[in-house]
């Protein structure tokens, strides 16, 4: 093992490669908001139980507070910060403005990308689908109805684009 006992892992984040020496015992969570200062990414309970923390490794939704940051070696991780682009948001970021999804901003980023990863999924679900997509994500604010019907204002808005 390296000196300090720190491992070296290669990952790509937000569509930039990193090469990161990062300790063994390390979170995915830590790895992007110490690391590469991505602090977007929020700890909430850091028990996998708030979706706060929620990226896209590989392309599913995880929760990075219970990703060891080794497994991050080879990886595509896109966080909040990948999401839409420098010069404009993407239509569920949009949409949580719009209808009023997004309060103390705690969930907002876990929710968002589990909205973007059904999107991707199911670009059409119903109020059902993102209830079940979102379940693992916990707001204290909002009482959900306005984070569900961002959802699927965004949903419409990116059929309307089609």
């Amino acid at each position: 093992m390296p000196e300090g006992g720190r491992v070296s892992i290669a990952c790509k984040v937000n569509g930039h490669a990193h090469t990161l020496e990062v300790h063994p015992m390390a979170r995915l969570l830590d790895l992007l908001r110490d690391e590469l200062h991505l602090t977007g990414t929020k700890e909430g309970c850091g028990e996998g139980e708030c979706g706060a923390c929620s990226v896209l490794l590989d392309g599913e939704l995880v929760n990075s507070c219970l990703v060891p940051a080794l497994h991050a070696d080879g990886a595509d991780i896109t966080t909040i910060e990948g999401i839409g682009g420098s010069s404009r948001l993407h239509a569920v970021q949009e949409a949580f403005i719009t209808a009023g999804g997004a309060q103390c901003g705690i969930c907002t980023p876990g929710m968002v990308l589990a909205a973007v990863n059904l999107l991707e999924r199911n670009p059409n679900p119903t109020e059902e689908d993102v209830r079940t997509a979102l379940a693992g994500n916990l707001c204290r604010c909002t009482g959900y109805v306005k984070i569900f019907d961002s959802v699927l204002r965004a949903c419409q808005r990116t059929q309307a684009q089609t």
